[in-house]
Parts: structure tokens; sequence; C-alpha cells
């Protein structure tokens, strides 16, 4: 009599043709005076990373120096390619540009306003993540305007890489708004990931499937995962 059949419990796998897709915030930038502007780049601010970022950006090269990793993405402001410059070094690769997947306009309070006005609790600030919309911002990018792009700019990238692993160094607020594509949850369900934190998104066609959220273990050197509970 032949031995029954075993049935091992299912382990993922990249489903044909999609896209593994790590995405990175930016390391810190530096911090800002509202009495000295940003530096901007088509109407962004464009800040570059404190030295606390770029300790974070050696960080995530190290932690991703051995990762399959077929291609870089930055956007076009200076804290996206700041952070991915050292892990590019490793891997040999050579950053390339999405212009989509630039951070969301922010209007009248673009830059180091927004920092004030958040840290202040302004009215207008706290009804942006009441309501989770970016556009009460007076001459903010509408939501859905930054929705469409932010799709956009991840199905292009897709596009080009079928059965690879990209990493895309992005910013906050897109993250936030391409996790929420991905699960159909609220606009700011996923907003506030950690500076150089690491996300992780499979784009396979129209079905998206979130595979991590907020990793940050490379930016703790002393942070230990262990199966036996303290004594």
């Amino acid at each position: 009599m032949s031995e029954p059949r075993l049935y091992p419990q299912h382990r993922f796998t990249l489903p044909p043709g999609a896209t593994d897709l790590l995405l990175v915030r930016h390391g810190e930038s530096m911090p800002g005076r509202v009495d000295q502007p940003f530096p901007e780049r088509d109407g962004h601010a464009d800040p570059p990373l404190s030295p606390e970022g770029e300790e974070q950006a050696v960080r995530l090269a190290e932690r991703l120096a051995s990762a399959a990793v077929d291609a870089i993405y930055v956007t076009p402001l200076q804290r996206t390619a700041q952070t991915a410059a050292p892990l590019a070094a490793k891997l040999g690769l050579t950053p390339v540009v999405e212009p989509d997947l630039v951070e969301v306009h922010l209007g009248e309070w673009e830059g180091v306003t927004f920092r004030a006005r958040t840290a202040e609790r302004h009215p207008i600030a706290v009804r942006v993540f009441t309501e989770q919309r970016w556009d009460v911002i007076p001459g903010a990018e509408p939501a859905a305007d930054f929705a469409w792009r932010v799709r956009r700019g991840l199905l292009a990238i897709a596009a080009r890489h079928p059965d690879q692993h990209v990493l895309a160094v992005v910013h906050g607020g897109v993250i936030g708004q391409a996790l929420a594509l991905a699960t159909g949850s609220g606009r700011f369900a996923f907003v506030g990931s950690d500076n150089a934190s690491i996300s992780q998104v499979v784009v396979d066609g129209d079905r998206w499937i979130l595979r991590r959220f907020n990793d940050t273990t490379h930016l703790d050197p002393d942070l230990t995962l262990s199966a036996t509970p303290p004594q």
C-alpha cells in the first residue's frame, strides 16, 4: 500500500510575471526653520539628508547588501538619491528616476511650513489627518490626482520588471498611498512609515499583495529576536 500523500503548508512564491517591490522611505532629512526655507525642485521642498539620515542609509545598505535586487528607483528629490547611494554602490546598480513617485505636493504648506503647522496642531493640520486628505491644505495636490500618479508610477516599474525584485526609495506619503491602493484601506492607514524603513508589495497586474510594512530591524543594531520569553 502506498504512503498517503503529504501536503505541506503553502509558502509564498512570486506569481509568474509579477514584480516584488521593496518600498523604502528615504532617510531622515535636515531639520528646517521657517525663516530659512528648504531649496526647491519643481515646486517640491528638496532638503538633503541629515547626518542621522546618512547613517540610516548606510545601515539600509548593510541590511540589503546580499538581497536579490535587480533595479533601484529613486524620485527627483535628492534625499531619495542620497539614501539609495550606499546600497547602489554595493550592488553595482545605477538608480533610475521615477518622477511619478515624488512626494505629494503640499501647496502653500510645502516644506518647513508643513512641519511647523503640524507641530503646532494648526486646525487645518488636524483636518488633514482627521479627513485623511492632504488637499485640505490650500493649493495642495488633489487626492485623486496623487493616488492616480502613484498607481501609474508603480505599474510602470512593474511593467519594466516582470519576475524581478525592485527597490524604490520614495517618500512617506507615497508609501502610505501605495499601501492603501494595495489593501483598499483608508488613505492614511499606512501613513507614518519611519525613515529608512522597508515595506514590500507584490504587483501582479491589478492584484497587489502587501507583504511587509515599516520594517526597521536594520536601524536598531541592539535588537534581538528570541522565541523564548524572558524568565
